[in-house]
């Protein structure tokens, strides 16, 4: 089996006033799981106050099986017991391999594309950005005097590139070929 990753999107609905606990039990779950087998990284996304209330944490792995692992362990179910007073609906959380999370299936069940579907939208919409992105952002970055650097304006490009496929250009484009998507 192929080595692609894995990432579980955990959300928690926190009851109003219960913020403090929370990030309390945060501080101690947290260098738990960066300790578990084949941990690459973790972020948290927190509510914005007096706005919302659910966190987001968004926890990769090397392997399903190592993030699995983590999500069915002892730590981790003795660590979500300890805070279930603190969230108003139960701990829930979605598991992903790869790069499944571009290709959001809400109104799909927990249906995933076919990987070779995936390899063609994922490609025909990366191709797009990665000639038109540099043509912006290049003279933009040198319009604000930032020193010519391949490896830093690569940086930044691809930074671009990423966001928009997250958080623009894939949340609309599966809407759009949904029905070819997931045929």
């Amino acid at each position: 089996m192929e080595n692609q990753g894995a990432s579980v999107v955990i959300t928690h609905h926190i009851l109003d006033g219960k913020e403090q606990e929370y990030e309390k039990w945060l501080d101690e779950i947290v260098p738990i799981t960066k300790h578990s087998n084949g941990f690459i990284d973790l972020q948290i996304v927190r509510p914005i106050p007096h706005l919302t209330f659910v966190y987001t944490v968004i926890i990769r792995f090397d392997t399903i099986e190592n993030l699995k692992y983590w999500m069915k362990s002892e730590d981790r179910k003795m660590l979500i017991k300890k805070a279930n007073p603190l969230f108003r609906k139960n701990d829930n959380y979605q598991i992903k391999s790869g790069l499944d999370f571009l290709f959001n299936a809400e109104n799909e069940g927990n249906k995933v594309p076919v990987r070779w579907k995936q390899f063609l939208v994922t490609w025909s919409a990366i191709y797009p950005l990665s000639l038109l992105i540099p043509l912006l952002a290049l003279p933009f970055l040198r319009f604000l005097k930032v020193p010519s650097n391949h490896y830093f304006d690569g940086l930044i490009i691809s930074g671009i590139i990423v966001f928009l496929m997250v958080f623009v250009v894939m949340p609309n484009y599966t809407k759009l070929i949904k029905k070819w998507l997931y045929k």
